[in-house]
């Protein structure tokens, strides 16, 4: 008897160290993937317009496709890499996310850029490729798939980025695991709701009765609410991108300007004692990401003159050979 419940104190141990461990597991992916905040606003208000086009009844399949290239993305090709790099190269890390910063600040800049132009520019129309409509949802899938794949990259790196020193290979892969589904299905079950909240409310108005008041609601507040999440997407894009950035030439020895964004952030603390939380969040977050739109306003001509030309002939003479 004595045995029986030794064995039993033993299991209950186990079982208490497993418990303690999943939930370490769970807070770490939540830090993890709160880090990678900006990527992921700008995943949501990227995706919806690879559907835009479409009939009601393909929404849907198209946002799931996209989703499971996403996860492949992700735990496929991604975490072996993160893991690869976490153990064999952790000096790569740094520099690669600043890589990710960089163009999370440059393609927050073009977005700004563009919207400042008077030369706007349409947006592209619908064209059915030799294989018809299904041509054509594959071609945009592949495309929505292929942004998801930088963007994932980011999210991915800033989430080991954020992981401790210490742990085991094992439990960085099952947080990077656990930050990849969690913040997929996140994503991509906000822009369903999205591409699906304008069906809903003219269904509504269409039913008649006590709500299609709020149906007619829905169907005139979603294009306002779509302009409003891509100004959020960006803004968050260029502020993330800019704060990796700057923390990370701190890291690799270069002080300023995080520094002198870490000052001017406590002093707008002690000026606002009533707040200094929100004051030193706010601050940093301002001028981190005024030095991410400067970054990415100056990427800008670097990327039109110098790294585009370089890509097509890379692929010009790849083109050659074949």
């Amino acid at each position: 008897m004595s045995g029986l419940l030794a064995l039993l104190d033993d299991v209950a141990g186990i079982a208490k160290i497993a418990a303690a461990s999943v939930d370490d597991v769970a807070g770490q992916a939540v830090k993890a993937g709160a880090k990678a905040a900006g990527a992921v606003i700008d995943d949501a208000a990227v995706t919806p317009k690879y559907v835009h086009g479409f009939s009601a009844a393909r929404e849907l399949p198209i946002v799931l496709k996209i989703a499971r290239g996403s996860l492949i993305n992700k735990l496929v090709i991604l975490l072996p890499i993160a893991l690869l790099l976490s153990a064999f190269a952790p000096w790569l890390i740094s520099p690669l996310l600043m890589l990710g910063g960089a163009y999370l600040c440059f393609e927050g800049a073009e977005k700004v850029a563009h919207a400042l132009s008077s030369h706007k520019v349409n947006e592209p129309v619908l064209t059915v490729t030799p294989a018809g409509t299904a041509g054509l949802e594959e071609e945009r899938v592949r495309g929505a798939i292929k942004t998801d794949f930088i963007l994932s990259a980011e999210i991915m790196t800033i989430a080991l980025a954020a992981i401790p020193d210490g742990d085991s290979i094992w439990t960085e892969a099952l947080i990077l695991a656990v930050v990849g589904i969690g913040i997929t299905v996140a994503v991509y079950g906000f822009v369903a709701l999205i591409v699906k909240a304008d069906d809903f409310g003219l269904h509504l108005a269409e039913r008649g009765g006590a709500l299609a008041g709020l149906g007619r609601g829905i169907v005139h507040v979603m294009p306002g609410f779509m302009k409003l999440l891509t100004v959020v997407g960006t803004a968050a894009m260029i502020w993330v991108g800019g704060q990796i950035v700057v923390h990370g030439l701190h890291e690799l020895g270069q002080h300023q300007p995080y520094e002198w964004v870490r000052a001017t952030s406590q002093a707008a603390a002690e000026a606002l004692p009533a707040a200094p939380g929100l004051a030193e969040w706010a601050s940093t977050a301002f001028f981190d990401g005024i030095l991410g739109l400067v970054l990415g306003m100056v990427l800008i001509p670097v990327a039109q003159h110098v790294v585009s030309p370089v890509i097509a002939g890379i692929k010009g003479l790849f083109g050659a050979r074949v």
